[in-house]
Formats: C-alpha cells, sequence, structure tokens
C-alpha cells in the first residue's frame, strides 16, 4: 500500500502579499523562470494521470497546494481539479486534500468548498499583530493580520479544518510566553513554527532569521508551558514536539530532514515541472514534467538520486553528539538557522536536548505506554 504526496503550485510564485522573509521569492528569483503562471487546466488533466498511473486498490495520495499563494489561481481552479481527480482515480486509492494559504482570499464560498472536500488548510499566521503585520504586508505595503484573523474566524465557523503557520523569525524566538499565551487565547489547537531562514545563497545571515541560540531558547522556554497542560490533559499540537516525540516513541520520522535524511518529495510547478525539495525548486534540480512522465519514472531519475546523496560537511561538534541518533545532522537547508552556529561551537537542538531530556523521557515514556 503506497501513501504518496504532491505539492502542486497552481499559481507559481505568484503573491498578493510581500512578506520580507519570503524563502519562495529568493527561490524562484534565482530561475530562468521566474514564474511560470497559473497552471493550465489540460496540465492538472495530464498531472492527474501520470500520479494515478501505477496506484492501486488500497492506496492513498495526498494533493497539498502551495505557492506563491495558491488561492490565486481561483476557486474555479480547485473546483475543476477535485472534479477531474474524482473523475480520474483508480477504484479503490484515497484521495485527501491541503492547502497553505496567506487567507486574504478565503472568503464564505471558498470556506465552504474547504469544508465540503475535507481540506486541511495551512494558515500562515504569525501570531500576534505587531510580529505579523511587521512583516506580512500587502503588495500596497498595508498590514495583514485583521483579514488573516478574519479568515480564521471563517474557518473557525463553518468547521475547516486548519493550523497556523507561524514563522519563527529571531524577534519571535524571544517571545515563548507571549506565542504561548496567544495560542491559549485564540483556542488554536495546532500549530508550526516555521524556522525564518536567510536567503540559499546568502553569505551572511539575514537580520530576521532564526538562529540556533534563539531556536533553542524559544523551545526551551515554550516547552514546560506547553508540558504542563499536556499533564491536564489539554493536548496542543506544536509540531515540531509531535515530530520529536513519534522519533522517541519509535513512530518513526514524521517530518522530511528531522533524522537528517533527505527524500525526494513531489513538488510540481505550474508548468508541471518537478522537482525534489521545496528548498530548492531551481533549474539545476528539475527531474522533469508531470506533464509528459509518470511520477513513479520522475522519482527514479538519477538527478534525483544525487540530490538524496549529495554530500554534507560533518561539523565536528556532530562527531562525538550524543543525540546524532535523533537528528543525524539535520535538515541541511535548516542548517545555520536550527543546528550548529556560525562558531561551530553551538547547537541549537543539542542545547534544547540537553536541557530537557529527563522531561522528554518521561513524557516519551507516558506516551509509549498510551
Amino acid at each position: 500500500m503506497k501513501q504518496i504526496s504532491i505539492l502542486i503550485k497552481p499559481a507559481s510564485s505568484l503573491c498578493n502579499m510581500r512578506c520580507s522573509y519570503c524563502f519562495y521569492a529568493d527561490v524562484s528569483s534565482l530561475r530562468q523562470v521566474r514564474s511560470f503562471g497559473v497552471m493550465e487546466r489540460e496540465t492538472v488533466t495530464r498531472m492527474l494521470g501520470n500520479v494515478y498511473a501505477g496506484m492501486s486498490r488500497g492506496d492513498e495520495v495526498t494533493f497539498a497546494f502551495q505557492g506563491g499563494e495558491p488561492t490565486l489561481a481561483g476557486l474555479p481552479y480547485f473546483e475543476f481539479f477535485t472534479e477531474e481527480a474524482a473523475l480520474l482515480r483508480p477504484a479503490g486509492v484515497a484521495v485527501h486534500y491541503a492547502l497553505q494559504t496567506n487567507g486574504l482570499l478565503l472568503d464564505e464560498a471558498f470556506c465552504r468548498f474547504l469544508k465540503q472536500h475535507d481540506f486541511l488548510v495551512g494558515l500562515s499566521l504569525d501570531l500576534y499583530a505587531e510580529l505579523h503585520d511587521a512583516n506580512r504586508l500587502d503588495s500596497q505595503g498595508k498590514g495583514t493580520y485583521s483579514r488573516v484573523l478574519a479568515a480564521k474566524e471563517r474557518m473557525d465557523k463553518l468547521g475547516v479544518q486548519y493550523n497556523v503557520l507561524a514563522v519563527l523569525t529571531a524577534e519571535m524566538a524571544r517571545h515563548a510566553r507571549a506565542a504561548w499565551k496567544f495560542l491559549r487565547e485564540k483556542k488554536i489547537r495546532f500549530v508550526q513554527f516555521v524556522p525564518c531562514l536567510s536567503d540559499l545563497e546568502a553569505e551572511q545571515r539575514e537580520k530576521s532569521a532564526l538562529t540556533p541560540r534563539r531556536f533553542a531558547g524559544f523551545y526551551s522556554e515554550l516547552f514546560p508551558l506547553w508540558r504542563e497542560e499536556f499533564l491536564r490533559g489539554n493536548y496542543v499540537s506544536v509540531k515540531f514536539f509531535d515530530d520529536l516525540f513519534n522519533l522517541l516513541t519509535g513512530r518513526g520520522v514524521t517530518a522530511c530532514g528531522f533524522n537528517g535524511s533527505c527524500n525526494v518529495q513531489c513538488v510540481v510547478e505550474a508548468d508541471g515541472g518537478v522537482y525534489p525539495c521545496d528548498f530548492y525548486v531551481l533549474d539545476r534540480w528539475r527531474l522533469g514534467n508531470l506533464r509528459e512522465q509518470r511520477l513513479t519514472e520522475l522519482q527514479q531519475q538519477p538527478l534525483a538520486k544525487a540530490f538524496v546523496n549529495r554530500p554534507r560537511p560533518e561539523e565536528e561538534l556532530c562527531r562525538d553528539c550524543p543525540y546524532r541518533r535523533l537528528c543525524g545532522g539535520g535538515c541541511r537547508r535548516m542548517h545555520r538557522e536550527m543546528y550548529v552556529d556560525e562558531t561551530g561551537g553551538f547547537c541549537g537542538y543539542r542545547e534544547f536536548l540537553r536541557q530537557k531530556e529527563p522531561q522528554l523521557l518521561e513524557l516519551a515514556a507516558l506516551l509509549g505506554r498510551g
């Protein structure tokens, strides 16, 4: 039984916001073609055929839409996609949907559609207004906090499943208690703190980018607050903690790169082009085109294997690290934000584990029994 995930960019790098830290704006600027526009319906049909080819009863596929801002493709695009996916779906194959969005276009009609088709939505919201509006501006340079919060409340009202995606900047990392207070006040039960990255080819760290010390400080302050609620029976899903406990309790790796290993994802640009990782949607890593080739063929390309097996320098700090089995050096793209700093003598992940090891093991034992 196969479980496949396809990450689709239906509006390429197009966006109705101008976030100061957008990693995809940086990535797309390094390509010959910055934006491939909006995905054509013929591309949808041919892509679906090449994804479904080779799938059989009992298999599952998740179509996740990202950007840029995917809702710029328009509600009719998503209506066509779900209709076509149902029409072409092989018997016994389960189809799931997800959407990552800034929320600006999530009116009531869009939210009703998301609810009808059981979309899991990732809503980009940097928690409280001051942080959000400092970085997440619209194309006219205006803050977007109130509009995004309105989209959250609309999804609450209509019962749309969602989690909050908050970019963990160097500034936010100083305010773990304020972040936790916001989550509790707004009744947010699922959150992922996404590390703010420096530009791919930047020689120096961007001002807003996370650092290993800020990473360790944020999660070390957040963990006891989260743990206290957990022991009271109030579970709040913090993605980093979820992934860590899945690893500690033997449930496996539930986040790409969490154990230092890369996998070939299937990231599809609006023209059907396929890439192995959302952080590296670059010309040199283009595997082929899902309009013309089957998914199984693209995953077996020599370039895909080269991406997974590309060498990585080993940090001296990692060689005798007691926690190496838990991270394997970590995600390469997030290395200088989460792991080893520029001095080579400090690792944020290692420091968090060192501080919280007794409590982590205690909870892992409880979760393992549960």
